[in-house]
């Protein structure tokens, strides 16, 4: 075995062990008993944790060294995210530190990397990330959204869609349109930083089943942009989203959520006695080989990555299988809590006020469950993952 993935493996078993000992003896309790209860967090719970991340110097520490980081390779950042899903820890927020933060550090300018970089560092700017449009999620490249050039400003006119906590951002960073109708599609996009304080941006909720407002529309109407919030060079924005949606689809996360949603099926069935049942005990059997075989691919994959024999399609594969199984999951928790999974009180979710109706968590496991049938559609829809991966690996 190449003697850098063993290095690899070592730091990666002591940050495994690290993080179950600061979820035991730091996470504050409060915290981790919402998140593991599927309670709703607010905006304020999400930064708490992500300024514990930082204390540990966890939240960037997949960034280069000379930008704040330690360099993480691809096994620690997979298991940076796979463990603390697995203990049902709150959702790493990635807009900033995942996402925008190494565009920024790898194409931005020296001024930009200056003043943004610092600030996603210490959780000072809130991010949302302006790709989806109406007719334009998952063919990415048919967005319509225009940035028009007028002197030292971008003039930008469009609509985003699917937002996540947009509501809540003081910035976007945004795909927009800069080159004419004559130019491949692909030719002429940009990537613009925008000030969600602009005149001009409006956000509007999207409702989604579990009745929370977790996505929005945000609306662009002669939203004026200056031209030193441009990333990298005009009409290469595709070459810049690419990059980003590689850094969007490590799989830590998913796999880890689904392996948290299957003890929690167990536990449910333990708890009524299930586990006896030859139907019961056959069908979390499957679900366990499936989540064997998810989880043997995603470290296979994560060590292609790190040797250089991926070949692009691994990502999706895991995408479509991750979301899948966390769906069917979740769909077995539900019927494995009976009665006391049919009622959904939303009031009492969000508030917390009043006393639950059967286990004090059935209340989340019922919004996770509405929330994530949109799992195979966000982050790529699974039709267009099958598209990848008969391209990447099949040549089709």
């Amino acid at each position: 075995m190449d003697d850098t993935i063993k290095s690899a493996r070592v730091r990666a078993q002591a940050l495994s062990t690290e993080i179950h000992e600061f979820c035991k003896n730091e996470m504050p309790a409060g915290l981790l008993d919402r998140s593991r209860r599927h309670q709703v967090l607010s905006k304020e719970d999400y930064l708490c944790w992500m300024r514990l991340l930082q204390e540990k110097n966890w939240g960037t520490a997949h960034w280069p060294i000379e930008y704040g980081g330690q360099d993480w390779s691809p096994l620690e950042r997979f298991i940076f995210e796979d463990q603390f899903a697995r203990l049902g820890c709150p959702w790493v927020i990635p807009f900033g530190v995942k996402y925008v933060g190494p565009v920024i550090y790898k194409y931005g300018s020296r001024e930009q990397k200056a003043r943004f970089l610092p600030r996603i560092v210490n959780n000072e700017d809130f991010w949302a990330q302006g790709y989806s449009e109406p007719g334009a999620g998952s063919d990415l490249a048919g967005l319509r959204t225009t940035a028009v050039r007028d002197g030292d400003y971008y003039v930008v006119n469009g609509q985003k869609v699917w937002t996540t906590y947009a509501q809540w951002a003081d910035w976007l960073f945004c795909l927009v349109r800069t080159g004419d109708s004559q130019t491949k599609a692909q030719n002429s996009i940009s990537f613009l930083l925008i000030d969600m304080k602009s005149e001009g941006v409006t956000v509007k909720p999207i409702g989604t089943m579990d009745g929370y407002h977790h996505v929005n529309e945000v609306w662009l109407e002669n939203v004026r942009v200056p031209v030193e919030n441009l990333v990298g060079v005009a009409g290469q924005g595709w070459t810049y989203a690419k990059f980003l949606l590689k850094n969007e689809r490590t799989a830590g996360a998913t796999v880890g959520m689904v392996r948290h949603a299957l003890d929690r099926l167990k536990l449910a069935a333990a708890e009524r006695g299930e586990l006896e049942s030859p139907l019961t005990r056959n069908r979390i059997g499957q679900f366990e080989l499936r989540f064997m075989a998810l989880e043997q691919v995603a470290y296979q994959s994560v060590e292609a990555m790190m040797d250089g024999t991926e070949n692009g399609g691994e990502a999706s594969l895991i995408k479509i299988r991750s979301s899948e199984l966390y769906q069917h999951v979740a769909e077995a928790t539900v019927e494995a809590l009976g009665i006391e999974g049919l009622p959904f009180d939303i009031e009492a979710l969000h508030k917390g006020t009043e006393p639950p109706i059967g286990p004090n968590d059935a209340a989340g496991v019922l919004k996770d469950h509405f929330y994530n049938r949109a799992a195979t559609i966000f982050g790529g829809a699974s039709e267009i993952q099958r598209n990848i991966i008969a391209k990447a690996v099949l040549g089709l």
